[in-house]
């Protein structure tokens, strides 16, 4: 949203040169013209120039990474709850890399923070068109049917719920109210990067590309291998899993893979720009996303599912769900895991 008013602010200078501006001048407006493309830059550019800015860590390893073979796999939904999105099926070709085996917990991004000083998208005010916003990130409120989803000031990745609640004692949960641009900063430190969604649904499967779930076909199973939601959603959680929200990263076993949480607990955010007809956009891709996956005006794509999910909801533990959120955005049930290319 930040962007819209930059681009606005731009159109509008540009077409006064051009239409009021005279003849004789109109080699000046042109040179205006190209000083303010280059000065007024989206909020998503700004965000990005940062990121590149942040400096490796000294000692990037492949430590808590799992070394997945690549291979061909078809991607795409392959039950009776897959939606439109996730269609048509497709091949997909992923190289070998290297694989975090759990989600970013909250004391190694603690951890980041520390390092490098970055301040988090929550914990930021902005302003747009002149109004002012508190810093602050959007937490789920199960009692109200009409908006679930709130923006809660205070609530950041220290304070997932709201400045009245804490990570203490969470270290090992994975870190959540973090956007898709603190999880690309985070990589950038870390020496790795996010995985593309095609990547995320490849790890997801472990292998097994003709199974709903990561685990089989079997949903009754589901409690013994994924943290989701039970019972009525959302007012009822039966926690029939032992968790109500998220859980210590390796409470559940591992996908064929090794790879643990890769579906359920919280959604992980993805590379890729989110298109509802993605999978028929396959020319425009290279090296396995979308070309303008830089497109601020585009959501991103999350993978996997979260505590919130349910069979009568979103089964967005199905590994050929797909979800997305613009690329600002905390919620309190979205992480992420980071790969690493093999050299």
């Amino acid at each position: 949203m930040r962007s819209l008013y930059f681009k606005f602010l731009f159109i509008s200078l540009m077409f006064c040169s051009i239409f009021s501006c005279k003849n004789e001048q109109k080699k000046t407006a042109e040179t205006s013209e190209e000083n303010i493309q280059e000065t007024e830059k989206s909020y998503h550019e700004k965000y990005l120039e940062e990121i590149a800015e942040i400096e490796v860590r000294d000692s990037v390893s492949t430590s808590g990474m799992l070394k997945i073979e690549g291979g061909e796999y078809l991607m795409g939904g392959n039950s009776q709850q897959a939606r439109r999105d996730e269609f048509p099926q497709h091949k997909e070709t992923i190289e070998t890399i290297w694989v975090d085996e759990t989600e970013v917990t909250n004391a190694e991004f603690r951890k980041f923070v520390e390092k490098t000083g970055y301040v988090t998208t929550a914990e930021r005010s902005f302003e747009i068109n002149g109004e002012s916003f508190p810093p602050g990130a959007t937490v789920f409120d199960p009692k109200n049917p009409q908006a679930w989803w709130k923006f809660k000031e205070g609530a950041n990745w220290k304070h997932p719920q709201g400045p009245e609640s804490n990570i203490k004692g969470k270290e090992d949960h994975p870190v959540v109210q973090v956007s898709w641009y603190d999880a690309m900063a985070y990589a950038k430190w870390a020496g790795k990067r996010l995985p593309t969604e095609a990547e995320f649904e490849y790890l997801a499967r472990g292998g097994k590309e003709n199974q709903v779930y990561h685990w089989g076909n079997d949903f009754e199973e589901a409690t013994e291998f994924v943290n989701f939601h039970q019972g009525d959603f959302p007012l009822t959680n039966e926690v029939k899993d032992n968790f109500e929200k998220t859980a210590p990263v390796k409470s559940f076993p591992p996908n064929a893979f090794g790879l643990y949480e890769v579906s359920g607990n919280v959604w992980e955010w993805v590379l890729d720009t989110y298109y509802p007809n993605a999978y028929s956009k396959l020319e425009q891709r290279t090296d396995g996303y979308f070309k303008e996956y830089f497109n601020e005006a585009q959501q991103k794509v999350f993978r996997g599912g979260s505590f919130l999910c349910s069979e009568s909801y979103c089964t967005g533990y199905r590994t050929a769900a797909r979800m997305s959120s613009t690329p600002e955005s905390g919620l309190e049930h979205l992480g992420f895991r980071c790969v690493k290319d093999v050299e």
